[in-house]
């Protein structure tokens, strides 16, 4: 998203479930001059769309990272929405089992990863799961199209799917808390996770938890990229 200066930190954000790296654009450009500001593209769209769907959460945070080996000279911050949370939980604890503990994990939007997946969605029809798209956007009329654009459907709910199955199928192994500071962030009117759910974050951290809660649904961070970039700012 834009590199950083040397001597300061680095920050890794992590779409959600159906997401690409470019949804991260916006936040980046409100972030603290000077920090560079990296995005996961997942295997299986936009430029990697040749690429295989990889439907484990754990797997993916483990490719991750080992793909964060070259930004390990300074100190590394990681932000997650939603799948991204849970997969940025599972990445800093294979950075810390390397001796490498980010400055900061970003939670957002998500409940803690002791909590199983509440629903079943990815083995349902594509009427239910646009469904379910559509209930968590901020324009449910950009989600719509996908029952009448059979195209565009095509090129985007497998990726939708895949990461449903790697929410549902993640299961969590038990193990010490990650020694960074975790800081969470929700929207106050999410139907996916409540303020008082995702503060059940603050039991896998030995270090300090903050909870932030914004105006707004789940997707509340693309509505508001500069409120969510100063707690950011204020934590790296």
């Amino acid at each position: 998203m834009r590199p950083g200066r040397p001597g300061r930190p680095a920050l890794v954000c992590f779409p959600p479930g159906g997401g690409a790296a470019g949804g991260y654009r916006d936040l980046a450009n409100h972030i603290t001059e000077g920090v560079g500001v990296y995005a996961v593209q997942y295997p299986g769209r936009r430029d990697r769309i040749g690429e295989a769907l990889i439907p484990c959460l754990t797997e993916l945070a483990d490719h991750i990272a080992a793909a964060s080996a070259p930004l390990l000279g300074g100190e590394l911050a990681l932000f997650g929405h939603s799948m991204g949370a849970t997969i940025a939980f599972e990445t800093a604890r294979r950075l810390e089992a390397r001796g490498r503990t980010p400055i900061a994990l970003f939670v957002s939007g998500r409940t803690a990863p002791s909590e199983p997946a509440a629903d079943r969605l990815a083995d349902t029809d594509d009427a239910t799961l646009i469904a379910e798209v559509e209930r968590l956007a901020n324009d449910p009329a950009s989600v719509a199209v996908l029952r009448t654009n059979s195209a565009l459907a095509a090129a985007v709910l497998p990726a939708v799917r895949n990461d449903y199955l790697a929410i549902e199928n993640y299961v969590y192994a038990p193990g010490d808390p990650v020694r960074c500071p975790v800081i969470g962030l929700t929207g106050s009117d999410d139907p996916v996770v409540t303020p008082d759910q995702l503060a059940r974050w603050r039991t896998h951290t030995s270090g300090s938890f903050d909870l932030h809660v914004f105006p707004g649904s789940h997707f509340y961070l693309d509505a508001q990229p500069a409120a969510v970039a100063k707690v950011i700012n204020s934590s790296i």
